[in-house]
């Protein structure tokens, strides 16, 4: 069970016996919700996209490290990889004497391990790929608008069993790409979205509605009528998340009914 499903059950203070008996008496609800449990190859891939994530926080840091510190001596570049490797490229001149020699050697360091963490980054990249060509159901909601390997095969390995919720806003709900509710007496209240659930998993279906909206506005929205409709009346972002919701609801009826990703009757013409 979720811990916080358990937390109203618990009386007052906190000690192992207020703890039992909270989970004795939460377990007997006949409307309580259970965690599925995962297989080994699900918490293994689990553990792979974990790992993943961590290399990519610790290299923006290193990045973030060397821009600010060759900023102290006013020197600065563009954003993007290209901008790094330049400032890479004036740590390695010896001839650059804007730089004192021990702030060029404690770079060089960082440039060092800036290499080493993309180099992992990429053989994890290949693992993932590995394990999506491995894998039927990541295959297939590989084939979805919005979905690539890394969020195919995390939605694999993060739900155990998509049946366990009633219906795609559920599994939506479930990740946090719904609006939080503050209804009362009839009057429905719709706010910002919950952010409730697994975080990396909302960050990546954002990340893929991003992705569709940047292909739209490149290659046009003529064949995507929903969206186009939506970019017209609300900000990128705000549409972004109302198509993550919509990709993260057709990920769960493929996961669900077993099929692969059909056309919309406007895409298919």
């Amino acid at each position: 069970m979720p811990p916080a499903y358990v937390k109203p059950y618990v009386k007052r203070h906190k000690n192992d016996a207020t703890d039992a008996e909270a989970i004795c008496e939460a377990v007997a609800r006949a409307n309580m919700r259970f965690v599925t449990i995962k297989t080994p190859e699900q918490q293994g891939c689990l553990i792979l996209h974990r790992t993943r994530h961590l290399l990519i926080r610790q290299q923006t840091s290193v990045i973030n490290a060397i821009r600010a510190h060759l900023a102290e001596f006013g020197i600065v570049a563009a954003v993007g990889r290209n901008g790094v490797e330049q400032l890479l490229g004036v740590v390695a001149d010896a001839n650059d004497k804007r730089l004192p020699e021990v702030a060029r050697a404690c770079l060089a360091t960082l440039g060092v391990q800036l290499r080493v963490l993309k180099a992992q980054i990429l053989e994890f990249d290949r693992m993932i790929n590995a394990w999506h060509r491995s894998n039927e159901t990541s295959r297939r909601l590989d084939k979805a608008p919005g979905i690539g390997p890394v969020l195919a095969t995390a939605l694999v390995a993060t739900v155990a069993d998509p049946k366990t919720f009633r219906s795609g806003r559920n599994f939506s709900a479930w990740i946090g790409l719904v609006p939080q509710q503050h209804s009362s007496g009839g009057k429905d209240r719709l706010g910002h979205i919950s952010k409730q659930g697994d975080r990396y998993l909302r960050n990546l279906f954002v990340a893929g509605a991003l992705a569709v909206i940047r292909y739209a506005k490149i290659h046009g929205t003529q064949h995507r009528p929903w969206l186009a409709a939506l970019l017209a009346r609300r900000p990128t972002k705000v549409a972004a998340i109302a198509l993550a919701n919509k990709i993260a609801r057709m990920a769960w009826a493929m996961m669900v009914k077993g099929e692969h990703y059909k056309e919309p009757a406007a895409l298919a013409r």
